[in-house]
């Protein structure tokens, strides 16, 4: 006889397989049952599936994972309630109502809806696991809370079901903890938002390429990913792999390379690249998604003799860089979004140089063969846009196969979405360009060099030359600087870049791009040498040739500013081998042709000493990019940086700093900032420049303000909390303010941009007399405290003023001056601060700006001092006695319940909590007003005043009854 031994632990599980009864006595069991263990013999579990627990029967528990579970009661009355998050048990519940639904839609043919379902099923799944797995971050975990249940709300809302309103955190809100009006508002917001997502799907589905642009529109950067799969070229000797992005419509590369060394046999030649040749292109914006068109362009540079004719190695020159080829791909639709899979290999055919290839040819005895894109002498720049204006490319299987995708986010949100493709072994490849958002902390000092163009004459010898470029970076002293260029993503630094060399052309082409990383501290001492060559195809002739030439140009200008962003002509100078390659003398001449102009301005001639240097005939065309965080281009900003050099001009740069690009002092952001309070307090006696020095600082503000740079907020959070240093800039800051008040109408245009910066303005003020209380112990209290009540009167008196044109400052200040509240309580006396508010408040005009007075008080209720009871005894009745005049005169009802709205909703929380005097008086100022009002309410006034009223009325009737 079968004895059945009741379970103490083994109480909860789920199943992991089906599992179908054979007899009345067994249970059977789906995939994801969880079902209530009550017993157990010998492998098997006795028991029932908690959705149908009628049902009782014994089942295999092998087919069980059991679970954490806490058991309430005992015998028949025995239940489980397991012991996982609460969020991840919603996920378990809802992925089961789901799944119900999902197979509906499958079984009625409803393709388009089983889709959705089945996405939004796939990511709660991956959700639950990365949530179970209980090694996420706090903030990570907090972050993926957020999308859970937003993910959660969309779905029961696009399958009509019951919506669950939550907290800002995600958390379910208990309707016994939770006011109505509290409630009201989450509901109404939740519905609007998921409300807004479905129209949003819905319009994505009619446009995708509009929608995927808008998504990525939102995103501040993106990044293509790209793997490289195979290169299939018949090569015969080592190459270089170089891909990057192109606009053909500008004809100019956007990106970095990203660099493959290519062995002859057809393989990487770092064996650790094998089946990891990946590379993310970065930093792209919202700009490079309305491009018209973006290639993804490979050129191919063979690495070997200077012909593959002749198979006699030993006589040949080897190690030369010499033009391959190209392939390209419009990925345009890959940018716009009009086709996604990152599975997809792609061919991108390949186009040979017909140089190699028509020497091929003849040696195959091939006299008639299509013909071909590119040319015998044509350069690779040339050949892409050949190729990008064929229709077709007689590749004869020769190319590459890559994977695409597109990424949203910078280069450190894609490393944490997408771990799985994106790791630290991936090549970065940055654009050429700072991003659209400079991201706080990307500190950077790239200068991109591009070797254009030049034009060499022969010399003595009878053809053209086969010219190499030779690039190196050297100090003031001639010492080269180590593995400091970059030739390409993926590979480490070099010390000097080869240049591809054209066969016997006068006039070659290279369009060649690389990165050059020089330490920040030596870049002023630095300067890039190109040495030119002619190369033989014969070794032995090869070794004879030396530098036949020489050009140069230096990192920094003399005005202290980096060399400018574009084409530089340089001079090509000729002197002894010698003299070229071991000599600093060329760095007191002139290295281009607007220098040596500058120079001799009053002569047509060059007058310059060149001792054993000569001016060539022959020309040298090369182009820079500079994008660094270090380094500035700005003559203006740069002036201002470096103040002390000359304090004349410090007036004029200051001014001159309004003028200065965004983009530019945003990358400078503390080293401008210290410079401003270095300037007001080097001259704490004199007030010359105090104006200049705020106007100055609330144009920074107003910078960061600005969409474009609004992820610079955290650092001038991080520069006024642990940077900032100015201890009587307190006294300066308020002065001009006040100054500036009091001169509302001759000076609002001034006004309205120190408004708009109040916030931060007054941070800095009041940072600055905590430093200074903590360095002189409380010393000019009294001066400072006078100073902000003489500000308020100022305010005050400005409110009341009916001076024309001051409109819009008055409203400015109704919005601007509740923000300065949280940091002007940590060194003003509360209350009094309330009482300086209340008198603001009511010197507004009658009839006058009344909802912008409004959402004034409003930011009041939600700012620290309407939740000290004290304070609360000054703001309440002014607030009261403001809405029952609002109320009478049926003026911006919206606005009056929404601020009913929001006292109650402070008043509710525990930690302040209504007394019998916050009933009091909110009933008798407001409800017979309420009652004659109410007639003349939209629909969403009256359900909030509604709201409030009941819960005003709930606290009378509880006090009393206390």
């Amino acid at each position: 006889m079968s004895r059945w031994v009741p379970t103490k632990k083994e109480k909860y599980g789920v199943a992991i397989y089906n599992y179908d009864a054979r007899s009345d006595e067994e249970l059977s069991l789906q995939i994801g049952d969880t079902v209530h263990i009550l017993e157990t013999y010998e492998g098997w579990y006795r028991g029932y599936r908690l959705r149908r627990k009628s049902k009782k029967g014994v089942f295999p528990a092998c087919y069980i994972h059991l679970k954490e579970a806490t058991v309430e009661g005992s015998g028949q009355k025995e239940t489980v309630i397991p012991t996982e998050l609460p969020l991840v048990h919603e996920v378990t519940t809802t992925l089961r109502e789901w799944a119900t639904i999902w197979r509906d839609l499958y079984v009625g043919d409803k393709r388009e809806m089983f889709n959705t379902v089945r996405d939004m099923i796939y990511d709660l799944i991956e959700w639950r696991s990365q949530i179970l797995s209980g090694t996420l971050p706090q903030d990570e975990m907090s972050e993926l809370k957020q999308k859970v249940t937003s993910k959660m709300d969309y779905g029961n809302k696009y399958l009509d079901l019951d919506l669950v309103v939550r907290d800002k955190d995600g958390n379910i809100l208990d309707p016994d903890l939770t006011s109505t009006v509290n409630l009201f508002r989450a509901h109404e917001a939740a519905s609007k938002q998921i409300e807004a997502r479905i129209q949003e799907e819905k319009s994505q589905k009619q446009n995708m390429d509009l929608s995927r642009q808008a998504k990525f529109a939102s995103t501040p950067s993106f990044a293509l990913f790209v793997t490289l799969k195979n290169v299939v070229c018949k090569i015969g000797e080592d190459a270089e792999v170089l891909m990057s992005l192109y606009d053909p419509i500008e004809s100019k590369f956007i990106s970095e390379n990203y660099l493959v060394r290519w062995s002859s046999s057809g393989l990487a030649k770092d064996i650790d690249q094998l089946h990891n040749l990946r590379a993310v292109f970065t930093d792209l914006g919202s700009e490079d998604l309305t491009r018209e068109k973006i290639s993804f362009v490979c050129q191919i540079v063979r690495v070997g003799r200077m012909e593959l004719r002749d198979n006699n190695t030993k006589k040949l020159t080897s190690g030369l860089r010499r033009p391959f080829g190209v392939a390209v791909m419009d990925v345009t639709d890959i940018i716009t979004g009009k086709m996604d899979d990152e599975d997809k290999q792609h061919f991108i055919p390949f186009q040979p140089l017909a140089l190699d290839d028509a020497i091929r040819h003849r040696q195959l005895n091939i006299s008639r063969f299509s013909p071909r894109v590119a040319g015998e002498n044509d350069f690779l720049q040339t050949v892409i846009n050949k190729v990008i204006a064929a229709k077709e490319v007689n590749h004869k299987g020769q190319g590459l196969w890559v994977t695409l995708k597109l990424l949203p986010g910078d280069i450190h949100q894609i490393r944490k979405d997408f771990p799985h493709l994106v790791d630290r072994s991936t090549a970065v490849a940055r654009k050429m360009g700072f991003p659209e958002i400079i991201m706080p902390g990307d500190v950077r000092n790239d200068i991109y060099v591009t070797l254009v163009q030049g034009d060499f004459d022969k010399g003595s010898k009878t053809t053209p030359k086969n010219v190499e470029v030779t690039m190196s970076v050297h100090d003031e002293d001639g010492k080269k600087l180590e593995n400091v260029i970059f030739p390409g993503a993926g590979d480490e630094g070099i010390l000097e870049y080869k240049s591809v060399i054209y066969y016997q052309v006068k006039q070659p082409r290279w369009f060649e791009t690389f990165k050059v990383a020089i330490p920040i501290e030596d870049v002023n001492r630095s300067h890039l040498r190109f040495t030119f060559k002619h190369r033989s195809s014969q070794d032995c002739k090869d070794k004879s040739e030396k530098n036949f030439a020489l050009s140069f140009v230096k990192l920094m200008r003399y005005d202290g500013t980096t060399l400018r962003d574009g084409e530089h002509d340089l001079i090509v100078y000729k002197a002894e081998a010698k003299k070229l390659e071991d000599s600093t003398m060329y760095l007191s001449l002139a290295s281009t042709k607007p220098e040596m102009e500058e120079r001799n301005p009053s002569s047509g001639k060059n007058t310059q000493n060149l001792g054993s240097f000569t001016i060539s005939k022959d020309s040298f065309q090369i182009s820079t990019l500079v994008c660094s965080t270090k380094l500035t281009q700005n003559v203006d900003l740069l002036g201002l940086l470096k103040w002390r050099s000359n304090t004349s001009l410090l007036q004029q740069n200051l001014r001159h700093l309004m003028k200065v690009e965004g983009g530019e002092v945003v990358k400078f952001l503390q080293d401008t900032l210290d410079a401003l309070f270095n300037i007001m307090m080097e001259n704490s006696d004199s007030e010359t420049f105090d104006t200049l020095v705020f106007d100055a600082l609330v144009f920074i503000i107003g910078l960061i303000a600005d969409r474009k740079f609004h992820h610079f907020n955290p650092v001038l959070e991080t520069y006024i909390r642990k940077h900032f240093s100015a201890t009587l800039a307190y006294t300066k800051l308020t002065k001009v303010l006040k100054n500036y008040v009091d001169n509302a109408e001759k000076l609002a245009e001034q006004l309205l941009k120190a408004l708009k910066a109040l916030d931060y303005i007054f941070k800095f003020i009041v940072r600055s007399r905590v430093l200074f209380n903590q360095l002189y112990e409380n010393k000019g209290e009294s001066d400072f405290m006078e100073s902000l009540r003489n500000l308020f009167t100022s305010f005050n008196s400005m409110m009341n003023s009916s001076a024309e044109g001051t409109g819009g400052v008055k409203g400015a200040a109704l919005k601007y001056v509740p923000t300065i509240v949280n940091d002007l309580k940590l060194v003003f006396d509360p209350k009094e601060l309330s009482k300086l508010f209340s008198d603001f408040i009511l010197k507004v005009p009658l009839g006058r700006l009344v909802k912008q007075k409004l959402n004034c008080m409003i930011d009041i209720v939600h700012s620290d001092l309407f939740t000290q009871h004290d304070c609360r005894e000054i703001l309440l009745p002014l607030m009261t006695e403001q809405l029952k005049l609002h109320l009478e005169n049926h003026e911006e009802l919206e606005s009056c319940c929404q601020l009913l709205s929001n006292i109650l909703e402070v008043l509710y929380r525990k930690d302040v909590g209504p007394t019998q005097w916050h009933v009091q008086i909110i009933m008798e100022k407001l409800l017979r007003t309420v009652n004659r009002t109410v007639i003349s309410m939209g629909r969403d006034s009256f359900l909030i005043l509604i709201a409030s009223l009941n819960l005003v009325c709930s606290w009378s009737d509880r006090m009393q009854g206390e």
